[in-house]
């Protein structure tokens, strides 16, 4: 699928700066298109590492952001990976809309992102903005879940797994879009995400696995 052929789907401003670098959409972005992206489902995305996680999540919260008015959440589960989808974002979108990163201070509601569109933070972070009551919360449209399978996870696991069944209860309509590269699981979770499942083995660099011994390595034989 063409860039060219969602144009009407997207902001002007937002598909003149995705066009600048994009010509082509992988295909997990096609299917997430197809799946419902732009109709407010819940998706799962389940592909390998680079297949084009991150564009979906953009395409979602843009047009949240900029046709809705409304505002979308980015959960991540560190605090480097906040800073870098905080400079990564920044430098493409920061002057179409309000960009803000919030991941310290457990003991605020953050009362200032209620000036911000897209908010940037971690899943504990987010837990104690909940736990505070923060009245921006109201406004949000959008949650994208990066590293998704972390539910799975012993420490953060239980906090995403609350976080994600407050939001559906505080928020109506709440779309949301889990990303992953690995799931084990996928059906079962979109299942209980209520969300169309996109998974895709496409990836910009052929995996081949083999075995490393006596400083050779063999690989598998390709069918």
């Amino acid at each position: 699928m063409l860039l060219k052929e969602i144009e009407k789907s997207l902001p002007k401003n937002i598909f003149e700066i995705l066009s600048k670098d994009i010509n082509e959409l992988r295909p997990s972005q096609e299917k997430a298109i197809n799946q419902g992206l732009f109709n407010n489902k819940n998706l799962l995305i389940c592909t390998p590492t680079a297949s084009g996680k991150t564009l979906i999540a953009e395409l979602a919260f843009t047009k949240a952001i900029i046709e809705k008015k409304a505002k979308a959440i980015y959960i991540v589960p560190l605090i480097a990976l906040a800073n870098e989808k905080f400079h990564e974002f920044k430098k493409r979108y920061n002057d179409l809309f309000k960009i803000a990163i919030s991941i310290g201070d457990f003991d605020s509601s953050d009362p200032y992102l209620i000036d911000y569109d897209l908010i940037i933070c971690t899943s504990e972070k987010l837990d104690s903005l909940i736990r505070h009551q923060a009245q921006w919360l109201r406004f949000v449209n959008l949650v994208v879940i990066d590293e998704i399978h972390l539910l799975n996870d012993i420490e953060r696991g239980p906090t995403l797994e609350i976080i994600i069944t407050l939001l559906k209860q505080m928020i109506n309509d709440v779309q949301i879009i889990g990303l992953s590269a690995t799931i084990g699981n996928p059906k079962e979770l979109a299942n209980w995400l209520d969300a169309e499942l996109v998974e895709d083995s496409w990836r910009p660099v052929p995996l081949h696995k083999g075995i490393y011994y006596n400083k050779e390595i063999e690989f598998e034989e390709l069918n």
